[in-house]
């Protein structure tokens, strides 16, 4: 009796624990209890190591801060910036103040002018960008992803790599630990021998030893010279050609921009590189002066522990929110938080055409069945749901009226909004979002549209299925 009496104590500690720590977010509180009641004690370990610890992120997000206010005077002497709404091309601005003033106070990183993008719709259109302007390198390359594979195309990027570094161009590369676990020792050796500085943010069991396991680096970054960058949905990968049986065609979205906003890419990456390994770089030689180019507004925003706001889910709140004719969402996993969640029904039920695209094969089961339970509420408010068929989305995209357009690493889930290094682009000229939105439509072509009547009569296992999914969906 004594064991029982002793072990009913230390369940309720734990209940009681998570219960405490877990306070600011309901739906994480529900998926840990859960978990916790499926199996008990082990489910607590899980939640120790796995959970997000509030004294790391206050940490990071002093080191954060600290990292940007280095670089600040130099990043802002050297952009052009705007400065208030009228100072906007897009028209669609003159009477968005507050939205405006939304954007600009979310991030460090201001609106700024002085830039040319690419739309790039797929891997064929995005590697190849990418190798070009990294032969071109004379200065430095600075490379991260949340994958990195050793495969064909990662084998292409080795090459160029060590290539470029034993002329003397100095190279980086930063990947994430846990997602590019798979990158293959013999590979990072080759790497290193030539002289490509390598590092891994995070790796695994350091992560889970200093109970960071939570945080995971979801961003895409290269920088050629402080003055070409890519970044958006797109890894280092031979599936991201397509190449995978399994998945087939590979659908993603990348942007190549020229100009102010890649002094933003660069702060970013810097900054990451420090937090992975403690190499301060922060010389002016990585933010070099250049010619404005191009006349396009781009703001970068990057969102994850580090930063005091989840700036990427509240600038898709406030996006969603002042829509008035269209929200258009291609998106590999749909698990909104509750904001974004009444955002979207709002604007349904006022009668802005929401469409939302998600895939029909997913490379997860369990975020696929967690992305389906929200579907039948959200279809009766009017919003409309598309299954890409053709293959596989991965694009993260997000039209609003001809207002901005958004391209970037984060999903429309909340790990996205909330735990992960993510990092998205907004787009504000009538250029790229009418490209973003002609890829769209040509996307619809490849959907299977989920119609209400239908999905009313879907199995009860796969209600079971998304139940279950949704439960544990804001872990997912």
């Amino acid at each position: 009796m004594l064991w029982l009496l002793l072990s009913l104590i230390a369940f309720i500690f734990q209940i009681a624990t998570i219960m405490l720590l877990e306070f600011r977010s309901a739906p994480k509180t529900v998926a840990w209890l859960f978990i916790l009641f499926c199996v008990p004690f082990i489910g607590f370990v899980l939640y120790y190591f796995a959970a997000r610890d509030y004294k790391n992120r206050r940490r990071l997000r002093r080191s954060g801060s600290k990292l940007f206010r280095e670089m600040k005077a130099l990043l802002w002497r050297q952009s052009s910036r705007v400065e208030d709404a009228a100072g906007m091309q897009n028209p669609e601005f003159i009477h968005r103040e507050r939205l405006f003033k939304l954007l600009t106070r979310l991030s460090e990183s201001p609106i700024t002018g002085c830039n040319s993008t690419l739309v790039l719709k797929d891997g064929e259109e995005t590697f190849p960008s990418m190798l070009e302007a990294m032969e071109q390198a004379r200065d430095h390359i600075h490379i991260q992803f949340y994958i990195f594979r050793s495969d064909m195309i990662g084998s292409r990027f080795k090459d160029v790599m060590i290539r470029k570094a034993r002329e003397g161009v100095e190279v980086r590369l930063l990947c994430d630990g846990l997602g590019s676990l798979k990158l293959k020792k013999g590979f990072i050796k080759e790497l290193k021998e030539a002289g490509v500085k390598f590092h891994y943010f995070l790796p695994p069991w350091i992560a889970l030893l200093d109970k960071r396991l939570n945080y995971r680096n979801h961003r895409k970054i290269v920088v050629i010279d402080g003055r070409i960058g890519f970044m958006g949905g797109i890894n280092i990968g031979d599936d991201y050609l397509g190449l995978y049986s399994n998945m087939g065609y590979w659908r993603d979205t990348h942007v190549r921009i020229e100009g102010d906003a890649v002094y933003f890419l660069q702060n970013t990456f810097l900054g990451d590189w420090k937090l992975a390994c403690g190499e301060q770089v922060d010389e002016a030689g990585y933010f070099p002066k250049h010619n404005c180019g191009g006349k396009e507004q781009v703001q970068i925003l990057a969102s994850g522990p580090d930063q005091y706001w989840n700036a990427i889910q509240e600038m898709c709140f406030g996006a969603t929110s002042a829509a008035t004719r269209r929200i258009w969402i291609t998106t590999p996993y749909f698990i909104p938080d509750d904001g974004i969640l009444e955002a979207l029904k709002t604007a349904a039920v006022s009668g802005v055409d929401v469409r939302i695209i998600i895939p029909y094969h997913s490379d997860n089961r369990l975020v696929h069945w967690a992305s389906l339970s929200y579907v039948e509420d959200l279809l009766r408010t009017g919003i409309k749901f598309y299954q890409y068929a053709k293959g596989f989305v991965h694009a993260k995209v997000m039209i609003v009226d001809d207002l901005l357009a958004t391209v970037g690493s984060a999903n429309l889930d909340m790990r996205s909004f909330f735990s992960n290094f993510e990092m998205t682009a907004i787009l504000f000229d009538a250029s790229p979002i009418e490209e973003l939105a002609r890829q769209f439509e040509e996307d619809l072509q490849e959907c299977r549209p989920i119609l209400l009547e239908t999905f009313l009569n879907r199995p009860r296992r796969q209600k079971g299925m998304e139940l279950l999914a949704r439960l544990l969906s804001p872990l997912l």
